[in-house]
């Protein structure tokens, strides 16, 4: 029998070294004097507890502790960045619906339904045993795009989405152009793998009656026929109302809206611009051209989104058209020009008010925020029959430049190009006298200014110092500058959505989040920063943001931008990963997500990626947006460029399920003929 305590002194780690104890010449005596073995050599914290007690300087220095805090930190960093980046690559190029926050049992579970397996929300995993295949029932089908014969092959096996039978699935190994004519093989409708394809004229090809296939605009493994209806709204030009707000073509509207409702779309979403409404005398407000086009659209039997626009706008949409801030609020700023945001260089920003005058009455007696309730208020009162009647589904709330809830940090006005960085946007009176009480609150008064080795409109990151790798921005006064700088922009939400609650009570309240993606892959993420978000790669900028939003129970409506960003990228771009990161930490807190597209016009590709970004795929908790807003060309009637991607992208988002009929073929499986219906 072995000894014991030989059998304990086995448990550990051999160490070429020294003898091992079984090799003892004398095992029976237990007792024996055995040689000192060479002791383990302490490791980790343990090491250092005994070095500091040999040496008796187990006490450290204050100087030491916090250098050795600041390497752990940088340490942390380093490794978050890098997982980031591994999380952003699986979402992006690997097509992984991992939340936000993912850890190692996401990635896992992802992977293994990647792989065709099974994984349960306690973990079980295991994968299905296929059926036996019926090999004499083989199909043979021909398949057409809704829209026409050859942009179905635009939607290739590389594309986000995909349309794929609801009952079997394409073998992905097939070519693109395979999709017109390929044979598939019938399976159970539980069985998730499939065994054969061929082609047309493979020898496989049986002779079969009239079939019928139903076909979805699916997803890899679903399709959206079974998600949700997701509501789309088209976004009317802004310069259908003139400055004197009155509308200019009422028959050229009626026929736009004709040709939308031929899409079968929801409804529209029309932009009440402040600066034409309230333009020449203050709560002096004229509402009869919106009154007009109101009614046409209520013609049409078509809901209504209205925008509360509290900026200016001179973009394309407006047909040439240029609307500015409201004449009297000019005039005043003749006078004084800090009621504009103001950038390091001290030009001012016409786009909007400075959130820093939204509680001081510099206009006519008025602050900023009574300004915005009193034309909310008077909005609320003259179309009041229609949120009677149901109308007006939704009003958005313009928080910011471009109606978003950010700072005008990369104008194009101001010599913006992307992907520069942007320049933070404090610099006017009063939001510096709001620094200054911040910073001497904290006991640091000589804090109380911007950065000043921020770069300009069109640096990049690690052209400056204080967006680059460790750079200012995570220093003890980056830190305060930062969270100061977001504070302001939610104060400024809270205040205005406070208001806006009680004016429009009982309706659904919109506010638009920015997509600002570039610079997404660095630590710093300094585009983000410059326009309000506090976003960097150790913390969600998000978060805090959506906690006041939640309190007003708003929706947020996300810019898509609907890109595929190269690998060689070199504004290190990340759209995939910022929308899983809005989204995911919206929906943590039960908020309502909705989406608009950044750009007018898009290939089947881009308007696939959107609708893949509505309607997640694999998401156990099935979340969707609320509804999509569709910012079209201008006008949308004249442009034959993308208006029949409109169309199939607007059956997708509805879920509108496409029956293609097969025919007999002869014995060479030539097609006789085909229809297609639209269900």
């Amino acid at each position: 029998m072995s000894n014991p305590h030989h059998h304990i002194s086995n448990t550990q780690d051999p160490d070429p070294q020294f003898p091992n104890p079984n090799d003892d010449p004398n095992p029976n005596h237990p007792l024996q004097p055995q040689s000192n073995p060479q002791p383990r050599r302490p490791r980790g914290f343990a090491a250092t507890s005994a070095a500091a007690a040999a040496t008796g300087t187990i006490n450290k220095s204050r100087k030491e502790r916090e250098k050795e805090k600041e390497r752990t930190k940088l340490r942390e960093r380093h490794r978050r960045a890098i997982t980031s980046r591994m999380l952003a690559g699986l979402r992006q190029y690997g097509n992984f619906p991992l939340p936000v926050r993912a850890d190692m049992n996401d990635v896992l579970a992802a992977l293994a339904r990647q792989a065709g397996w099974t994984v349960e929300p306690d973990g079980t995993t295991f994968r299905q045993t296929p059926a036996p295949v019926n090999n004499a029932s083989n199909m043979v089908m021909s398949v057409e795009s809704p829209v026409s014969g050859s942009s179905f092959r635009n939607c290739s096996t590389r594309a986000s989405v995909d349309c794929q039978p609801s009952v079997t699935r394409i073998n992905e190994s097939l070519s693109p152009a395979s999709f017109d004519s390929i044979v598939v093989t019938e399976s159970d409708t539980k069985v998730d793998k499939f065994t054969s394809t061929s082609p047309m004229n493979s020898t496989g090809c049986l002779e079969a009656g009239q079939l019928m296939q139903e076909l979805h605009c699916g997803e890899h493994g679903g399709s959206f026929s079974e998600t949700q209806y997701i509501p789309v709204f088209v976004m009317l030009s802004s310069g259908v109302i003139n400055n004197f707000c009155q509308l200019m073509d009422p028959d050229g509207v009626k026929q736009e809206l004709q040709q939308l409702k031929s899409l079968k779309i929801d409804g529209v979403v029309v932009n009440c611009w402040w600066g034409i409404v309230e333009s020449w005398v203050p709560q002096k407000y004229e509402w009869s051209g919106y009154r007009e086009l109101f009614k046409i659209i209520r013609d049409f039997y078509m809901k209504l989104q209205v925008v509360m626009a509290f900026h200016e706008n001179g973009g394309s949409d407006t047909g040439g058209m240029f609307i500015s801030l409201p004449q009297w609020v000019l005039e005043i700023g003749k006078d004084n020009q800090d009621i504009f945001f103001t950038d390091h260089q001290g030009r001012r920003n016409t786009e909007c008010l400075s959130w820093g005058i939204d509680k001081e009455r510099v206009l006519r007696g008025r602050t900023a925020i009574e300004v915005y309730f009193d034309l909310m208020r008077s909005f609320r009162t003259e179309f009041d029959d229609l949120f009677a009647d149901g109308l007006i589904s939704a009003v958005e709330i313009g928080l910011g430049a471009s109606g978003e809830l950010k700072y005008p940090s990369f104008s194009e006005r101001m010599g913006w190009r992307y992907p520069g960085i942007g320049e933070f946007q404090c610099y006017d009176k009063y939001s510096l006298q709001n620094l200054r009480k911040a910073a001497t609150s904290r006991g640091h008064s000589f804090w109380a200014k911007g950065p000043d080795n921020a770069g300009f409109y069109n640096a990049k990151p690690h052209e400056t110092g204080f967006f680059c790798e460790r750079g200012d921005y995570d220093s003890y006064y980056g830190r305060f500058f930062l969270h100061w700088y977001r504070q302001v922009l939610i104060d400024h939400a809270d205040n205005v959505l406070t208001l806006a609650s009680l004016a429009f009570e009982g309706i659904q309240i919109v506010v638009k989040i920015p997509s600002i993606y570039w610079w997404y892959r660095t630590s710093s993420h300094a585009a983000e920063l410059t326009a309000g978000y506090y976003n960097p790669t150790n913390q969600d900028g998000y978060s805090p943001v959506f906690e006041v939003l939640k309190k007003h129970s708003v929706t947020i409506k996300f810019v898509s931008s609907g890109l595929q960003v190269p690998e060689t990228d070199d504004a290190l771009a990340d759209p995939e990963g910022l929308s899983w990161q809005i989204m995911n930490s919206a929906w943590d807190k039960e908020i309502n997500v909705a989406g608009q597209n950044a750009f007018p016009c898009y290939d089947r590709e881009g308007f696939m990626r959107l609708v893949e970004t509505a309607k997640p795929r694999n998401d156990p908790d099935r979340h969707r947006f609320s509804f999509f807003a569709f910012q079209q060309p201008s006008p949308l009637v004249q442009s034959a460029i993308c208006f029949s991607e409109l169309d199939y992208f607007i059956k997708c988002m509805h879920g509108i399920v496409i029956s293609v009929f097969f025919f007999r073929r002869n014995q060479q499986c030539g097609i006789l003929d085909h229809h297609r219906i639209f269900a």
